[in-house]
């Protein structure tokens, strides 16, 4: 009889150690999936603050030419804000809002442009023409990176076995960054 009892003993144990394995495993993964949706998060934001950063130089460079095109340009500076002040703590999806009004005032300021030669032909102005179009570049793809972590992430919370330890441990699905009507499309900077 004892040797049955040290032997149904041994296999509980072992069955024990298995499931802690696998329950610290699970856990392990689910941080770093964590870690990796707020690390791709931070590159988003990154990005956005380069833009941020490059969005007064354009518009001190396009008042220079076209002074009286006031209303555009107060309409870009205050986008930058609302964009900015949405940076806040905000999640993706009043992010989201913020940076597509602010795209769209980029739209309008650079179509106010075109009717101007010499801006056009600004090198200060193509050039930071050149480098926002590249900034929103980046930002694009750091927003598919984000997508694509926060999908990972999502579906090791929500899929079994990992849910309930996800569940146990306070891990909860995170919202995607959905770009609003006017950020859908590629934005048009034109050279």
């Amino acid at each position: 009889m004892t040797t049955v009892t040290a032997v149904a003993g041994g296999i509980v144990c072992l069955l024990l150690i298995v499931v802690v394995a696998v329950l610290v495993a699970t856990y392990n993964r689910l941080v770093r999936l964590r870690n990796q949706a707020d690390a791709s998060w931070a590159q988003v934001d990154v990005q956005l603050k380069r833009r941020y950063d490059l969005i007064p130089n354009l518009v001190e460079t396009v008042r220079g030419y076209a002074a009286h095109e006031r209303g555009t340009l107060d309409a870009v500076v205050a986008a930058r804000g609302n964009a900015m002040s949405a940076a806040q703590g905000a999640g993706p999806a009043s992010r989201a809002v913020a940076e597509g009004e602010l795209t769209s005032a980029l739209g309008r300021l650079f179509a106010v442009a075109e009717a101007y030669p010499q801006l056009k032909a600004n090198e200060n102005f193509a050039a930071l023409q050149a480098e926002l179009s590249t900034t929103e570049d980046k930002i694009a793809y750091a927003r598919q990176f984000f997508n694509s972590a926060i999908q990972s992430y999502n579906n090791a919370v929500q899929t079994v076995p990992t849910n309930i330890v996800a569940a146990l441990t306070g891990f909860r699905a995170r919202e995607f960054y959905q770009a609003a009507g006017d950020e859908r499309g590629p934005v048009r900077v034109q050279f």
